[in-house]
């Protein structure tokens, strides 16, 4: 869960292997929060501040990730947009706000601005390692985001709102999505009436009571729920 991240309870992790029976697209983090990870057409990316992006194996973890099956979906075009002009597209193609929503926008972009985080050797709660952040801005890039948008209750478990992982075509960029511009890009979106919680069972996970106390923080670090205020 995101509040895990948050208090820095992320020692265990998943395989890839086992990430790519849940599903063919997805976001998650790097084992010891090194990085993004972006799970593309049912490859797994890890996107780190020391190198270009790379596929990773299979017996690679994850301690955090969002993942499905995205499926057929109809595509639409959009033009000349800003990240908020993205979400504000995103949220009015919305099947229903109590939804849980897959999101692939691919195309040309003219300004891509991305963030990772650096591996930690001992565990940091996520507000820390994320003001640590490496950013990366991209022009005139032709690429593809993979994320999605949550229902405001379910802030904590995962993050609300839009959260998007970017990947450039020649594979060369990747990270978290800060901001954003688009040229000309199509939008797809997948939309899920339920979910499945898979919860670690180490002893760091078991021994730490979790609680949703840091809304804001969440918010301001990952940027998922901008939009809030038509969210609650």
């Amino acid at each position: 869960m995101l509040d895990a991240l948050m208090a820095g309870v992320y020692s265990s992790g998943v395989p890839i292997s086992e990430v790519r029976r849940w599903g063919d697209t997805g976001i998650g983090c790097c084992e010891g929060l090194g990085g993004e990870v972006i799970l593309l057409d049912g490859e797994a990316f890890e996107c780190t501040a020391d190198a270009a992006p790379r596929r990773m194996r299979d017996d690679e973890a994850v301690p955090f990730v969002d993942v499905c099956f995205f499926g057929e979906n109809e595509v639409e075009t959009l033009g000349r947009l800003g990240l908020d002009g993205v979400t504000e597209a995103v949220e009015a193609r919305l099947l229903s706000r109590n939804l849980f929503h897959a999101i692939r926008i691919e195309g040309a972009f003219s300004r891509v601005r991305t963030r990772v985080t650096r591996r930690q050797e001992e565990p940091r709660p996520l507000g820390e390692v994320a003001a640590e952040q490496i950013e990366t801005e991209s022009a005139d890039q032709s690429g593809v985001m993979i994320g999605f948008w949550m229902p405001r209750i379910y802030q904590g478990i995962t993050i609300a709102g839009l959260h998007l992982h970017y990947l450039s075509d020649d594979r060369r960029v990747g990270g978290h999505v800060l901001d954003a511009a688009t040229d000309e890009v199509a939008l797809r979106i997948s939309a899920f009436s339920e979910f499945s919680l898979r919860l670690p069972s180490d002893e760091d996970f078991l021994g730490t009571e979790l609680t949703h106390g840091e809304d804001h923080r969440i918010t301001a670090i990952e940027g998922g729920a901008r939009r809030s205020s038509t969210n609650d």
